[in-house]
């Protein structure tokens, strides 16, 4: 339950003490006939004296937000004056008796102080809309509301009372006009709070008081009737009842929610405003008419106003709907970086189409896109697709409609007759033959034609311009391919070979052997390279030519590279636990590049070194040129394993464009001569023209990782006169069948056992 303070309740108590005192009294005194008449108006100011405190107990209770503390601050002003306003009349009851008396004009100030007070109390209560147009809107029902009412009110309570026969009482019509303006006010105000500091209840509590003077109105139209005593006894006095209920229900609220305003009131005091009018026509009263025909006009016209306002905005909401659909629309089908139909729409325009008649479509793949975003940013990527998009549109023209699939995948449905595809092909091909974008980066595109014959599914038609695309690709890239059905059967043998990986993966069926790296001088195993091997259960031995393509494709050179990169270094370790430290001075995985960029990589690293126990600087990490040629993220993750203490070899040296540059940023420690600078090199006599020329590679990377203190290993010896050449031109390691084919670790447990016995003997 909610704790309550208890002087909500003593005040509210007090009040209906009054209250009842006023109706006993009242009851006495009609019961005997007479009796001090005084007596009866010291009920309400008792029981307003009681309400103010009670106002002022709210105010002090720390409790309130600011608004809700003016509030109830101005009403409790409003209860003081009309404290005094209603003692001086008892005043001047006593001093008329036993005459009733005339309301003293200081009384009457202060009553009418007292209301206006409350009045405007009322009237700053917060609404909770902070919206200029809801704000403007409220106003206009607000104002049909107040008129609805206040026409009610001043017909059937003021009207009588100021045409009523007899002596006018000017004081008492104020009081009772301002009564009915507070009545109006209230009811009004109270439909329409939508949220805020002050309670619901309590401002409709409040309202509530206004309407005492309809009673007290009704009372006074029989002048020769006792109805002051009735009206200071039992009317008035409901006032301070009302207004300590009030002050409760402010203590106990907690807190205002959120609240539909009353749409229904403007409609609501349009049926009101007739009851006056249609009162002057069936009693034909001249009291009022005017007032009453004004009123209905005015309260009509603005009704017509509101309804007008209120269709001139749901136009303008329905306008505004209108356009969020077309614009949800839009992003639906469209790609928000080139502004191009993406696949929704596109599948759209060919099921149409295939509806319609025989069908050629192209798929455009940007070739090694990922380079791009890899080394220059997705930022400068981003750019580059916008720029190949618009290339894409001209190269096109009106013979087809463009849209991106996803990522550097663009399509193309040809409008034109057939074999147009493959002129819009040539002018793609043509178009990109020079360099794109604000960067000026030359870029290749594969492009595959799938042609189908009207009602074909959608399905099809792009799964074989994508077989077409694929094989685009395996043809060199940078050129365009129509999808044949010969086409399908080495796509199909790729997808199946990557679902077998998968599983190879799970079943173990993957070995390493391992090649001997030997001292040219001695013959002595200084090291192995690690190579992987695939048992099929099936196929048997699957080439590494034919898997590692399928595994980079596919993502699965990861685990892959994963598993390789553990199983060397346990086996490894148990080589140096079981010959010694001095057995093998390195041991040499193979690294992806899409290894590489897995964000694992390093920790990878780290863990199999832990987990084998193997020393860092035995293990030896070979990569290609192309795979350091990625980008800053590749030279940070190369550095971090640098910095473990593995050692970095660039395999295939020589080959690629820019080995020289990069022996200056990358962090190898050993570099490996390809051996296709390795073929040939005994061929011929010393000294002559064309030995040299020969010759010139391998001896000019000896001396370039000499003059930077790296170790060159020569790989792909195949005979004796290699070894000779190889070790006059300064090479003292190196590897290839003539010194050692890959082999079953076992074979090199066997080599290193010999080894041992040779150096003990």
């Amino acid at each position: 339950m909610r704790n309550v303070a208890p002087a909500p309740w003593r005040h509210l108590a007090a009040t209906v003490g009054v209250l009842l005192a006023g109706v006993v009294w009242l009851g006495w005194w009609s019961a005997t006939g007479g009796g001090p008449r005084p007596f009866a108006y010291v009920f309400v100011p008792a029981g307003m004296a009681t309400a103010a405190f009670a106002t002022m107990t709210v105010v002090r209770g720390g409790h309130l937000v600011p608004a809700a503390r003016r509030f109830w601050l101005r009403l409790s002003a409003s209860c003081a004056f009309l404290t005094v306003g209603y003692g001086l009349l008892a005043v001047a009851a006593v001093r008329s008796s036993p005459a009733y008396p005339e309301m003293p004009v200081p009384a009457t100030v202060c009553v009418c102080a007292g209301v206006f007070l409350a009045i405007y109390a009322v009237a700053r209560v917060p609404l909770g809309v902070t919206s200029r147009h809801e704000l403007g809107r409220q106003w206009l029902d607000r104002a049909i509301a107040f008129l609805g009412c206040a026409a009610v009110l001043y017909h059937f309570g003021l009207v009588p009372l100021i045409f009523r026969s007899g002596p006018r009482d000017l004081p008492l019509t104020v009081m009772i006009l301002m009564a009915f303006v507070l009545a109006a006010a209230s009811i009004t105000k109270v439909s329409y709070i939508n949220g805020g500091p002050v309670d619901r209840v309590a401002v409709r509590l409040l309202a509530a008081t206004g309407l005492t003077g309809a009673v007290v109105a009704l009372l006074a139209i029989d002048p020769y009737s006792n109805w002051p005593i009735v009206a200071q006894a039992l009317v008035l006095p409901v006032v301070p009842v009302l207004v300590t209920f009030a002050v409760y229900r402010q203590r106990v609220a907690a807190g205002v929610s959120s609240r539909r305003p009353n749409t229904w009131l403007p409609y609501l005091a349009v049926a009101a405003v007739q009851a006056p009018v249609v009162d002057v026509l069936t009693h034909r009263t001249a009291a009022s008419p005017l007032v009453v025909a004004a009123t209905a006009v005015l309260v009509i016209t603005l009704v017509m106003i509101r309804q007008y306002l209120v269709i001139r905005e749901n136009s303008r909401l329905l306008r505004d709907r209108q356009a969020s659909e077309l614009r949800l629309r839009y992003e639906a089908t469209h790609d928000p970086l080139t502004g191009l139909a993406n696949r929704v729409l596109f599948r759209e325009w060919l099921n149409a189409a295939l509806d319609a008649g025989d069908v050629e479509v192209l798929l455009v793949d940007v070739d090694d896109f990922k380079v791009v975003n890899d080394s220059l940013g997705h930022d400068v990527g981003d750019v580059l697709l916008v720029a190949f998009a618009d290339t894409l549109c001209r190269a096109v023209g009106d013979d087809g409609s463009v849209a991106r699939l996803g990522g550097d995948e663009f399509a193309v449905l040809v409008a034109g007759p057939a074999g147009t595809a493959d002129l819009v092909a040539q002018r793609i091909i043509t178009a990109i033959q020079v360099p794109i974008s604000e960067h000026g980066l030359l870029v290749h595109a594969s492009v595959g034609i799938a042609t189908a014959p009207a009602g074909a599914p959608v399905g099809g038609l792009l799964r074989e311009a994508d077989m077409a695309v694929h094989t685009a690709k395996q043809r060199g890239k940078g050129n365009w391919v129509r999808f044949t059905t010969d086409l399908e059967q080495p796509v199909y043998a790729d997808a199946r070979l990557g679902g077998d990986l998968r599983r190879a993966l799970d079943a173990g069926e993957f070995r390493l052997l391992y090649q001997p790296i030997v001292d040219l001088r001695d013959r002595r195993v200084v090291g192995v390279e690690a190579l992987v091997r695939w048992h099929h259960p099936q196929r048997g031995l699957i080439s590494p030519l034919e898997f590692i393509p399928a595994a980079e494709r596919t993502g699965l050179i990861v685990p892959l590279g994963r598993f390789v990169l553990r199983e060397t270094c346990r086996q490894a370790a148990a080589w140096l636990a079981e010959f010694g430290p001095d057995a093998l001075q390195k041991v040499e995985p193979n690294v992806s590049v899409r290894q590489l960029h897995d964000p694992d990589f390093v920790a990878d690293v780290r863990a199999a070194l832990a987990d084998s126990g193997l020393p860092a600087e035995r293990l030896v990490l070979e990569l290609t040129e192309s795979a350091v040629l990625r980008g800053p993220r590749v030279s940070q993750v190369l550095h971090e394993i640098h910095d473990l203490g593995v050692r970095l070899a660039l395999d295939d040296f020589g080959t690629g464009e820019s080995s020289l540059s990069l022996l200056r940023a990358f962090p190898a420690a050993m570099v490996k001569l390809d051996k296709s600078f390795v073929d040939g090199i005994e061929v011929g006599r010393p000294g002559t023209p064309e030995t040299d020329a020969r010759q010139a590679v391998a001896r000019a990377v000896r001396q370039l990782a000499g003059a930077l203190g790296l170790e060159a290993v020569a790989e792909g010896i195949e005979n004796e006169d290699q070894v000779r050449q190889l070790r006059r031109l300064g090479y003292t390691t190196g590897q290839g069948y003539h010194l050692g084919r890959p082999m079953e670790p076992a074979r090199i447990t066997e080599l290193l056992a010999a080894q041992r016995q040779t150096a003990v003997a």
